[in-house]
Formats: structure tokens, sequence, C-alpha cells
């Protein structure tokens, strides 16, 4: 295997480097740099955690000259808050020996003037989500016309998340002339459409498939009827605080992130972020399971990729994700950097075929596992699960042919489905039902015909 000093690197990029501890590129990044540093477009795809952060920084760094204009010369976009603010943090690890300056921006009422005055100070290097950044240009705040590379990082996920009009509105105002570097853990027909578009016969780079799960992680299977016999196993399973370390806890809504914290026994040990949390909740709720404060962190799927933290030793996907590909992100959070994970599924009934649907993504049978007999199951229910068997939502192309659709699932309503529908004022209306005369003159007509 190649050391970084063979990708022949400056020396402030190498001393870095090596103070961080780094000694030999991942696959991705020695993939990566080449190809990128020549300044064409380039398309990564990797499984979460093999190190793409690093992978397009080390040849934006390397090429990253010296200069005093305050408008920035590369823009990298990602799809959420913590996302943004770690690959911030990487970027300032790398530059101790370099004047590159550095933003990230991101959501939030009461920061958006803070950014803009740290906007107007100069950078060569933004870092934000697609809707701040998009605020920022539209009040005249942020320019791009001197952006030369642009990243868009988990761009999946991106436009998964909806972001595909503000990727365009942000495409507009940036030079035509520029290097797309666009980083993914899937390919997904959304993916390929953004490529054709805006690409030009770009150099791509597959290193795994999205649906390997890593050699490093121990999966295993509950098959659990409902959310309170769900908690019930956990609080019997994470007593074991020795195997059970560090774990985090996915959960489908932000309704139930926010029932389990109440019903695990586990009080100031538990941590909960989702998405109508503050920012400030997020962050310190993530600082506190960093630093073992707290030893369990509740999440969705909204920060799946966007949480770069070592030694958590278990994964649980307290609900079956929707998307197959979204357990393999998910799993991806332990058994990182050669050390061994654990990985739990929780999958009711209605669950049953998002879980084949996942295990045929992977082909991997997850191991199914008795529930201990100390563990009550119950028949308490929750207001959802008292209601209708659950809508599927609408999956991507790539993974509509691994799901047959069975009597749970039926396809969305028109007024749920992604597709925008014309809406029409009341007289446009009233002028089709009525079929309102094009002439004055065909008034008459109209009465003649009728009589």
């Amino acid at each position: 295997m190649n050391t970084f000093e063979d990708l022949k690197m400056k020396k402030q990029l190498q001393n870095a480097i090596a103070d961080l501890g780094f000694k030999n590129p991942t696959p991705i990044q020695e993939e990566s740099y080449s190809p990128i540093l020549s300044g064409g477009d380039y398309v990564g795809i990797a499984q979460t955690g093999t190190g793409k952060t690093l992978a397009y920084l080390l040849p934006i760094l390397q090429d990253l000259k010296y200069s005093e204009q305050l408008t920035p010369r590369v823009l990298i976009m990602a799809p959420t808050r913590e996302l943004v603010i770690q690959i911030v943090e990487q970027i300032e690890k790398l530059i101790p020996f370099l004047s590159v300056r550095v933003l990230g921006v991101y959501g939030g009422t009461n920061n958006i003037g803070p950014q803009k005055m740290a906007v107007n100070e100069g950078l060569d290097i933004i870092v934000g989500t697609p809707r701040r950044l998009y605020d920022l240009v539209l009040s005249n705040y942020l320019k791009l016309k001197t952006i030369k590379k642009l990243v868009i990082d988990e761009v999946d996920i991106m436009l998964d998340f909806g972001y595909k009009t503000q990727l365009k509105n942000l495409f507009e105002k940036i030079p035509a002339k520029r290097q797309h570097i666009l980083f993914s853990a899937t390919m997904t027909s959304y993916v390929d459409e953004l490529i054709d578009d805006f690409l030009i016969n770009p150099v791509k780079k597959t290193i795994s498939l999205s649906g390997t799960p890593l050699d490093t992680i121990s999966q295993k299977a509950y098959a659990v009827p409902n959310f309170f016999s769900k908690s019930n196993l956990l609080n019997h399973l994470l007593k074991d605080r020795e195997e059970h370390h560090k774990v985090l806890i996915f959960v489908g809504t932000k309704t139930n992130a926010n029932r389990l914290s109440e019903t695990l026994e586990f009080g100031s040990e538990t941590s909960i972020i989702h998405s109508s949390k503050e920012q400030n909740h997020r962050t310190k709720s993530i600082e506190s399971f960093v630093d073992g404060t707290s030893r369990i962190l509740i999440a969705t799927d909204v920060i799946s990729r966007g949480i770069d933290i070592d030694q958590i030793s278990t994964v649980i996907s307290f609900d079956t994700p929707y998307y197959p590909e979204n357990y393999i992100h998910r799993i991806g959070r332990t058994g990182r950097a050669g050390k061994t994970g654990n990985a739990i599924l929780l999958y009711g009934e209605k669950e049953v075929e998002l879980k084949d649907a996942i295990e045929t993504l992977m082909n991997y049978k997850i191991p199914l596992l008795e529930i201990p007999e100390e563990v009550e199951l119950t028949t308490k229910l929750t207001p959802e699960e008292k209601e209708a068997p659950i809508e599927q939502i609408e999956l991507s192309d790539k993974t509509k042919d691994l799901r047959v659709v069975g009597p749970s699932f039926h396809e969305k309503s028109a007024k749920n489905s992604r597709e925008k529908i014309e809406k029409k004022s009341y007289s446009v209306a009233m002028k089709e039902k009525y079929k309102k005369p094009l002439r004055k003159g065909d008034k008459i007509q109209n009465r003649k015909k009728k009589k």
C-alpha cells in the first residue's frame, strides 16, 4: 500500500497529516487524488466510513494557492449542519501550516448575522447547506463568481432531501467553467441525472458497492411486534455496558425519537438529536456523546451521514429504514478504522419486506436471534400503530425492483407524491366547467344550439 508521502503533496500538508497520525491513504483517497488534482470532473462512490472527506480535501488544498481576494474559490455543499461542521473541522486540522480561510454556513435564525459578517471578511473555502448558501447569495453577501471548484458531498442524500432546486439555482450563480467533484455512498437515478446534466466526461471511481456490509461489523436481527416491545428489548440489551459502551440508535421519525428517549431507563446516559431540535441542543448532544457523558444517542436518519464519531460500539436500527441504502449508512457508523462493531436490526410484521429489501441489497442474510425470556412482549400500541398500515414512501428506481409490494403497502396518493400538481384558480375552473365562449358573438349561437 502507498503512503501519503507517495502522493507528493507540499510539505505543509505532509506535516499536518503526520501530526494527525495518518500514514496510509484509504483506497478512495488514493484513487481520487490524481484525477481531482488534474482539474477534471470527478465522481467518487465509496462506502460510508472509507475517508471520502479527506479524499477530496487533500487534492483541493494541494492545488489551492495563497490569495488575498475576498470571494471564495472553493464551494463545498453538504446536506446537514452536522456534516458541514465536521468538514470544516477536518479542513482546519489540515491547514495549520497553510494560509487558508474557511467558513461553514448552515441554517438557524440566530446565526445568519454572524455568517454574513464572516463572509464579508473574506475566505478561500466556503462549506454550507444549499438553503443557507442560497440565502446568502440572494442577500448579496455571498459572491460565487470566483468559484473554481464545486464539491457536493453525500450527493445522493442531498437529492433525497429535496435540494435539487437549490442546487440548480446555485449552479446558475457559479461560473460555467468550473470543476465538479461529487462524492456519494450510492448511485441512484437522481445522481445519474445530475451527472448527465452538469458534468463533462467525469472520471468515475467506485471503490466498493454500497450494499456490501463491512466485514468488521457483526450483524443480528430481532423480530419484535411493536414499539413498546422493542423498547423493552433495548432496556434489556443495553444493560450490558461493556459490550454496548457507545450506542447509536436510529429511529424513523422525530415522534418515535422523543417517545423512545422517554421509555429508555438510562436517564442521563441518553441523548437525543433530530431536525426539530435547536442547533445548540444538537451540538451539545453530539459533544456529550463524543466525550462519553452520554452513552446512548437517539437519532433520525437526517444525520446518519453527518456523524463521524470514533469508538461507536453498537448501531441499533430501532425502525427498519424505508431505503435499504440507509441501513448501510447507519451501520457504517461502527466497525471503522479496522475495529469491530455491532449492528442490531429490530423489525415488526409491517417491516418484514423492508428487511428483505436490505438483505437483497447486501446479498446477505442477517442472523435472526430469539428474544430473551426476560423481555416482556406487550400488546400496548402507539397511536400510529393503532392506525392503518404504514404507507410506503416513494423508492428510488434503483431499489424498486428489490421489493415485492404486499397488501400493507400501496401507491401514494396524488397529493402526497413528489410530482407537482398544477393548481387552478376558481375562475379558471369555472370557465372550464361551464365552457365560457371564446367570443361574445358565440353566446347567441350557443343559446340557439341549446334550444
